[in-house]
């Protein structure tokens, strides 16, 4: 007879971190996936230096964390506030993980979480910023509103005439899917005619309504960054005209000088000299468990809210866990004229220990 598994029902994920900043609808989706656990007293979960991508939490029983430079393990016990978080998130590990007794736990897939708390924050300020001032541009004027942003500001004037000779329109209906949930990433869009709106189609086969968009946004650059596959729908409300900039191009044209890149050790000279602040766009509840020293927090879904907030004199070396959130809020910034910088491989990828 087959073994039947136990789900972790959603009610319960809400009480682990960051789960808890997840909207119904995606704790609802992670939940379908994420199961009950055991192992048995001795034995290990992970091991110092193992590079997996996912988080563990204890439900139930004892966890030691032996980090192997001879002091005395940390004991993590279920049901206690220390569980709410997750074991060692860092990547490779820092300490082996071994039950002291029965040890009830579950796992979640990083990118997936990642994903999940992207988009639900990025939904957050798509939504909040909608321009329902927004007038249908004409030729000259969709240039002039794009050339407003401040990532033209950093990219060579060469690149500028290139966006605008390689971007194509490309003319939809009311109706039309420009944009599905699951496929790759192919274009940069930007809506000079029309509405369109932005959903999300879940296991269940519920679609929920994350956002309309007028003429003036743009959207799809999400998937072309991170290099993930497209995680909404983006169908049209209206007839219009899209102007659309290929992976490739946008790479090359915006992306690459836009990006700006630096490792731990760089940043660390530059936060060190004064030169630049470290800016984290986790979760609240992810900042007060583990964070760089000296870092302010503000998180992606607040970013767009909390800009007048930052100095335009300063340089902001940006990081999240693995680099999608940091990634987003990067372009983000840049668009406001900020001068930000990715931190390489996000939070995770640093050996060092980060201090609550």
């Amino acid at each position: 007879m087959a073994e039947t598994r136990t789900r972790v029902e959603s009610q319960y994920l809400r009480n682990y971190v960051p789960l808890s900043e997840l909207t119904q609808d995606n704790l609802q989706e992670l939940s379908r996936g994420t199961f009950v656990e055991q192992i048995g007293a001795g034995q290990t979960l992970f091991k110092k230096g193992d590079t997996d991508n996912r988080s563990y939490y204890i439900l139930g029983g004892e966890i030691e964390l032996d980090t192997g430079d001879g002091s005395p393990p940390r004991v993590v016990a279920g049901a206690t506030p220390a569980s709410r978080f997750p074991l060692d998130h860092h990547r490779p590990r820092q300490a082996t993980a071994k039950a002291r007794t029965q040890v009830f736990y579950f796992q979640v897939d990083n990118n997936h979480l990642d994903l999940l708390l992207t988009w639900g924050q990025n939904a957050g300020y798509m939504v909040a910023e909608i321009d329902n001032s927004a007038e249908e541009a004409d030729d000259g004027d969709w240039m002039t509103h794009m050339l407003r942003s401040s990532i033209f500001h950093r990219i060579p004037a060469s690149n500028i005439q290139a966006v605008f000779i390689k971007m194509e329109a490309h003319p939809v209906r009311a109706g039309d899917v420009v944009i599905k949930q699951g496929d790759e990433g192919d274009y940069y869009y930007y809506i000079k005619q029309g509405r369109a709106v932005v959903t999300r189609l879940t296991k269940t086969g519920q679609t929920i309504k994350l956002a309309e968009l007028e003429a003036g946004s743009s959207f799809g650059e999400e998937a072309l960054i991170s290099d993930t596959k497209r995680n909404a729908n983006v169908t049209m409300l209206t007839n219009g005209v899209l102007m659309r900039l290929a992976k490739a191009d946008f790479a090359a044209l915006l992306q690459g000088p836009v990006l700006e890149t630096v490792t731990y050790d760089e940043a660390q000279k530059l936060v060190g000299s004064g030169a630049a602040t470290w800016l984290d766009v986790r979760l609240e509840s992810e900042h007060k468990n583990a964070a760089l020293p000296g870092s302010i927090n503000i998180p992606l879904f607040m970013l767009r809210l909390k800009t007048a907030s930052l100095d335009h004199s300063k340089k902001y070396i940006v990081y999240c866990d693995t680099g999608r959130r940091s990634s987003s809020a990067v372009f983000l910034l840049t668009e406001r004229g900020f001068d930000a910088y990715l931190l390489k491989d996000g939070l995770m990828a640093i050996k060092q220990a980060v201090h609550p």
